[in-house]
């Protein structure tokens, strides 16, 4: 066994389990960056979005169905992943930019949040120039909820869409829970249903503007006629 007395054997070794560490990370990292592992989202039904419970934020919170929102005239309507993050006060920035042409169409402008804790919604309203609603049992980010946590600090496009955002000139902070992923609906008065369904995949995923403009230009009012029936 004098083999184990050279020095080129060890050194051999140190470099076999020094590559095999890397291609393991580099496997690891490629694997991350693909969809594969990714939290799978599943299509919301109009009855189960209709049906949530809604709260308003004042100190004598009301309760009501979340269809009253989009009942009439359709709305399109933001599912705040947290309050306090720069991602999603970018977003929340992008979406009030469509305000005055969803004004032209008679569409309101709303956002829910799943947590209202110290002053995170009201550090957030000059982002978004819409309503904001409290959705406590988090129906609008199901109805099976997506999580990503580490994952998401080694993804690729995590990281352009954070660098996106501080070149914005977007900052934010840690507070709130900001793992389960949001998103973006547009929806049509009435039975018209689900225009627009936009599922976060990660963090700073927005929601394309185009899409929304057009889905919200598909909206029928609801007439009084159409109310009866």
């Amino acid at each position: 066994m004098s083999f184990l007395q050279d020095p080129s054997f060890f050194s051999m070794g140190m470099w076999s389990i020094g590559a095999g560490a890397i291609g393991a990370a580099a496997l690891a990292l490629l694997l991350a960056n693909t969809d594969m592992f990714l939290a799978k989202s599943q299509k919301a039904a109009l009855e189960y979005l209709e049906d949530i419970d809604l709260k308003t934020l004042e100190k004598d919170a009301v309760t009501f169905k979340a269809k009253a929102l989009w009942e009439k005239n359709g709305a399109v309507i933001m599912a705040v992943r947290r309050p306090g993050c720069f991602l999603c006060r970018e977003e929340a920035a992008d979406l009030s930019s469509l305000k005055s042409r969803l004004d032209e169409l008679d569409v309101p402008l709303y956002a829910v949040v799943k947590e209202h804790i110290k002053n995170e919604v009201k550090d957030f309203q000059p982002y978004f120039k819409g309503e904001i609603f409290l959705d406590e049992e988090k129906k609008f980010y199901g109805p099976q909820r997506r999580k990503m946590v580490f994952m998401g600090f080694v993804r690729l496009g995590v990281w352009r869409n954070f660098f996106r955002a501080w070149n914005g000139g977007f900052s934010g902070n840690l507070e709130g829970e900001g793992f389960i992923l949001g998103g973006v609906f547009v929806m049509g008065p009435g039975k018209q249903g689900i225009l627009l369904e936009h599922r976060e995949k990660e963090f700073g995923d927005k929601v394309n503007l185009t899409s929304v403009l057009e889905a919200a230009r598909k909206i029928k009012p609801q007439t009084s006629a159409s109310v009866e029936k």
